[in-house]
């Protein structure tokens, strides 16, 4: 047997087991037994029980938010469903609107928000010192209703239908925060896309730009017309025409257009539309001179 080495510890003596009865005593193991421990699973969300309570809920936490909320995100944070949570915020809107509360829930590509009402537009931007609503010109009123009703639209097309170059308007536009870069077109010079943004919808009065009237007919663009603008081919044009036609016909749902006949449009809204009847209609008059 090797002898311990000088900084080697003797072993310590096994534990005996004392038989009281006076027999040997024999040798027990001295490792201890592992604890068993219950983990309990965690618990699971409490379903929500008082559903009449959700658009109350849904108001004060759009209220505390300082910023659009997801849908989804609201629903995690009420721990319902998302399409509870949809109906709860369609059952607010109707209820914020119908007894002319001074806020509206307002849906976007970011979220959902509460809002003032267009009603008190004035009085909301003379408190806070604001100038969003300074009137806006002709031409600035034409190319913002273009993109409200084409979007995304380039400036090339907006030009084809109004007749003009669009390029003081569409700064104008920009720096009021209506619209803003929606991409690149495929085509020559990839040029850039426009569409409205969600100051443009608190503008107006609107929740989506489903809601927004719908014009009286539908106005043809001569396809030579927008060729000589953008540069391009007659049937690459019809092509392109087509897709954006069949796209346009599947957007509306049934919810958008219910909605679009129950809102009471502002005075503005109205006026959009009236602006793009009337740039839709110049494009036809081959010797328009707008400005």
């Amino acid at each position: 047997m090797t002898p311990p080495r000088p900084f080697d510890a003797d072993p310590a003596p096994e534990p005996v087991a004392i038989d009281v009865s006076g027999g040997d005593a024999e040798p027990v193991d001295a490792t201890p037994a592992a604890e068993v421990i219950a983990v309990a699973p965690p618990d699971a969300p409490e379903a929500f029980e008082d559903l009449t309570q959700l658009p109350l809920l849904l108001e004060a936490l759009l209220f505390v938010a300082d910023h659009p909320v997801e849908e989804a995100y609201l629903a995690r944070a009420l721990e319902v469903s998302p399409q509870r949570v949809m109906r709860a915020l369609d059952d607010l809107a109707d209820t914020l609107r119908e007894a002319g509360r001074g806020i509206r829930v307002q849906r976007g590509p970011d979220g959902v928000v509460l809002v003032s009402a267009p009603e008190a537009a004035t009085q909301v931007e003379r408190f806070l010192g604001l100038e969003l609503n300074r009137r806006l010109s002709t031409a600035a009123l034409e190319t913002l209703a273009i993109i409200a009703y084409k979007q995304p639209v380039t400036r090339g097309q907006i030009d084809a239908v109004r007749g003009v170059s669009s390029d003081g308007a569409l700064q104008t536009l920009r720096a009021r925060g209506l619209i803003e870069p929606a991409g690149y077109a495929n085509g020559p010079g990839r040029p850039t896309l426009f569409r409205t943004t969600q100051r443009f919808l608190q503008h107006f009065g609107l929740e989506r730009t489903g809601q927004l009237p719908p014009l009286p007919e539908e106005v043809d663009i001569p396809l030579s017309e927008i060729g000589a603008q953008l540069g391009l081919d007659e049937q690459a044009i019809a092509n392109a025409l087509a897709e954006v036609e069949a796209a346009a016909d599947a957007e509306p749902t049934a919810e958008e257009q219910a909605a679009a006949a129950a809102l009471e449009l502002s005075a503005d809204a109205s006026a959009l539309a009236s602006a793009a009847e009337q740039a839709f209609a110049s494009a036809q008059r081959p010797d328009s001179d707008e400005a």
